[in-house]
């Protein structure tokens, strides 16, 4: 099943099996009576939870968000090709890089050469466990697998939890090159499991993530005298001879078992498996909870949940009734969600890459609907100077059992609205032109919107904001959704907040060519 069959199915079983949570409607001494509640929940919020469920990395998380474009009619370019004669004024489009980072843009109808460009920019990593290159391990007669941490994970968190595998296998494709599968394995395989509280009396819990994350995938006895399907894994030859391997064979560096499981999922035989990126995930699903759906209990809300809002912000804004507003638009609408941001963004295919500024150097270039005049060697730097970006990155609600840890004037609620963040140390790019100009989109969508500051004893995060906004010189705001558990294997947001983060991104869209001109400070 491709990606995006897997999508759709996933789309469907939820549609026709959705079932309102029970709520609580009158309490008494002697029972509690419970009803089906009338009121659905946001159909964003079901929407987000099919989009997170089939997105447990980022392969499949850029795979998931190309599906929604496609169904949106926006066209696939590739980077490596001509785009002079391909993009449009009036068109829809996206490309990906790395399989892992995607960008999709709208080109306005009245565009022309040097026009603004609205962004809003995201992220598809999480902190999550991923398989070293030589996996195989064993211990004290269980079958183990090596594992290489990624990103600030709350580690603890992924003790005792029903764990498998996701991500691309490189294989051949029997035409002497090589393809990309993307693979997701349902099935419960693997777990850290915790030491007995008898043998562990210490309040304390920092597990050493060399040492004491090491998942059990089976019993060494298993896999006595066995290799991947049961069968000897063939060594390759050409013109009759052993065939040269620079590297060990697969079933030398991986269990021969949990080759097999993956070469089942990938629909191929075991030796046609080149090489992998796996990453460790959570089997058990995005839910809806609390008493009135008021929640999302979900795995990487971090940062899945402004991919997903950014990329329906997008699609929204040039969709229905509110097509033809890109017909008189001279901006173009723009997203850009990149991967490797939990560990820094400095990669090909992160927010510190050539990724974005390369795309807006050449659209910056486009000519307008009827020509017109030609794009002179400052069209780049003039989109830059008149364009903005939404660092849109997961915001902290406040937790109430650690209310002391937040600045007293600053504590953000869920499902209150969108949380606009700042710093004066600059760990986020958001200043008061900035948020005078996404107020007035807030205003016009009728969207809440709240402010985030750290406390001055507080350690404090950043996000993409301000590498792209020191890189290319764009005004830039960071905001995001409030959640609790950030980085836990297991976080908590709100379901309203999915709508409010769409409804805020989709009127920047649609408004941002008109606002640009009425909030400058140069």
């Amino acid at each position: 099943m491709t990606a995006r069959s897997s999508f759709l199915s996933i789309v469907v079983r939820s549609s026709l099996n959705s079932v309102h949570t029970p709520r609580i409607t009158r309490l008494t001494a002697r029972h509690i009576s419970i009803s089906t509640s009338t009121m659905a929940p946001p159909k964003s919020a079901v929407q987000f939870l099919d989009f997170v469920n089939a997105s447990p990395t980022p392969y499949h998380a850029c795979a998931t968000a190309a599906n929604l474009l496609d169904a949106a009619s926006f066209t696939k370019i590739r980077e490596r090709d001509d785009w002079t004669s391909a993009i449009k004024p009036g068109g829809k489009y996206y490309l990906t890089r790395n399989g892992s980072s995607i960008v999709a843009f709208a080109v306005g109808g009245a565009w022309r050469p040097g026009g603004p460009v609205g962004m809003v920019g995201a992220h598809t990593d999480s902190p999550c466990l991923r398989l070293k290159p030589v996996s195989r391990k064993s211990g004290a007669g269980f079958l183990q697998v090596g594992v290489e941490a990624y990103g600030g994970g709350i580690w603890h968190s992924w003790f005792d939890r029903d764990l498998s595998i996701a991500g691309r296998v490189l294989v051949k494709d029997g035409k002497g090159g090589f393809v990309q599968k993307l693979v997701k394995v349902e099935k419960p395989i693997l777990r850290i499991p915790t030491l007995a509280i008898h043998l562990h009396r210490q309040s304390n819990f920092d597990p050493n993530k060399e040492t004491e994350m090491f998942p059990i995938a089976g019993l060494a006895a298993d896999e006595l005298n066995k290799s991947a399907g049961g069968e000897e894994v063939a060594v390759e030859k050409k013109d009759g001879e052993n065939y040269f391997q620079p590297l060990k064979e697969m079933s030398a560096r991986h269990h021969p078992q949990l080759l097999s499981v993956i070469a089942t999922e990938a629909g191929v035989d075991v030796a046609s498996i080149v090489d992998f990126e796996l990453i460790l995930y959570d089997t058990q699903k995005s839910v809806l909870g609390g008493l009135s759906d008021e929640f999302i209990f979900s795995a990487r809300l971090d940062n899945l949940n402004m991919t997903f809002c950014s990329v329906m912000g997008l699609i929204n804004s040039v969709s229905g009734d509110k097509a033809s507003s890109l017909d008189s638009d001279a901006s173009i609408r723009l997203i850009a969600c990149f991967d490797h941001e939990e560990i820094g963004s400095t990669s090909a295919q992160g927010a510190d890459s050539n990724l974005l500024p390369a795309v807006l150097r050449r659209l910056s270039v486009l000519p307008g609907a009827n020509g017109g005049k030609a794009a002179d060697e400052t069209a780049f730097e003039q989109t830059l100077s008149t364009s903005f970006l939404i660092s849109a990155d997961m915001a902290h609600s406040v937790n109430p059992n650690y209310v002391a840890k937040y600045e007293a004037d600053h504590k953000p609620e869920m499902n209150k609205g969108v949380v606009i963040k700042i710093n004066a140390n600059q760990r986020y790019a958001t200043n008061s032109p900035g948020i005078v100009l996404v107020q007035e989109a807030a205003r016009l969508a009728e969207v809440p919107l709240q402010l985030f500051v750290v406390r001055n004893d507080s350690p404090c995060g950043s996000t993409i904001g301000p590498m792209l906004s020191a890189k290319m010189g764009v005004r830039t705001l960071d905001l995001g959704n409030p959640q609790l558990s950030m980085h836990s294997i297991r976080e908590t947001g709100g379901s309203h907040d999915v709508e409010h983060a769409i409804g805020l991104f989709d009127s920047f869209f649609r408004n941002y060519g008109t606002l640009e001109s009425k909030i400058l400070i140069d």
